[in-house]
């Protein structure tokens, strides 16, 4: 999800497709109302709060925890989501993911207006879709991450119901904005790594703060790397992993 290289940032947010130029036809199922002028508030501050989105149209039910989440890593369990990839895998409906996902935020962009390339990908067994600018264009994207992501996650949650109304399968489709998440993820490993450090060390476990899902898992996957287990504990939005010395 690193977008380190230059973008050329055009107006509509226009859609690149592994490397290739290339715009959407269609609108998915329940996209972005077009009437009156709206905000980017507007569009997500109703989905900010969890209670807010219909947690049963993604097939997000008790027991099943959150989508992105990996309980234990290197157990091979994966919450609320088939490991290694979706229940009907294929690059070709990866892919369809993605292009619903960028037409739908390709109506958000007009909307708030807002300009931006949409780069598609398809990355460890999900679509992976990120909204791309440079300058002052970046600047003005951060407002769809919000300080310490929430808008992005809800905004995530929202094109993941439109893939779903689409498609009529549930998504796990990555979103990020502004290189938000991929900047996140190299802060994560890097305290993730100093934490193995510390419970080598000292034999003892290790209690991280509270993270979203996509953070947990970033975590997980840097101390299974490391040799060591970890496991997530708690309720959201408190939920935290715990790093467990070697034989614990």
């Amino acid at each position: 999800m690193d977008e380190n290289g230059s973008v050329d940032v055009m107006p509509q947010g226009d859609v690149v497709q592994s490397g290739e130029a290339g715009n959407t036809d269609g609108q998915p199922d329940g996209s972005v109302p077009t009437a009156g002028e709206t905000t980017v508030d507007d569009e997500v501050g109703d989905v900010r709060d969890v209670d807010a989105v219909d947690v049963d149209a993604v097939d997000i039910e008790a027991g099943h925890g959150e989508a992105d989440d990996v309980e234990g890593a290197g157990s091979g369990d994966v919450e609320g989501g088939v490991p290694g990839g979706a229940p009907r895998s294929g690059l070709r409906r990866l892919e369809e993911e993605g292009e619903v996902a960028a037409d739908y935020l390709e109506e958000l962009l007009d909307i708030v207006d807002l300009d931006g390339d949409i780069d598609i990908d398809v990355e460890n067994g999900r679509a992976s879709v990120a909204i791309v600018a440079e300058g002052a264009l970046e600047r003005d994207l951060k407002r769809l991450v919000g300080g310490r992501g929430e808008v992005l996650e809800a905004l995530q949650e929202l094109t993941r119901l439109a893939v779903q109304a689409r498609t009529g399968e549930r998504s796990r489709l990555m979103l990020d904005v502004a290189g938000f998440r991929a900047a996140r993820r190299r802060a994560l490993e890097d305290v993730a790594a100093r934490a193995c450090q510390d419970v080598k060390r000292t034999g003892e476990p290790m209690k991280l703060d509270p993270m979203s899902a996509f953070e947990r898992k970033v975590v997980h996957d840097a101390v299974a790397e490391a040799g060591l287990r970890s496991e997530s504990e708690g309720e959201e939005p408190t939920r935290r992993v715990v790093i467990l010395p070697a034989g614990a």
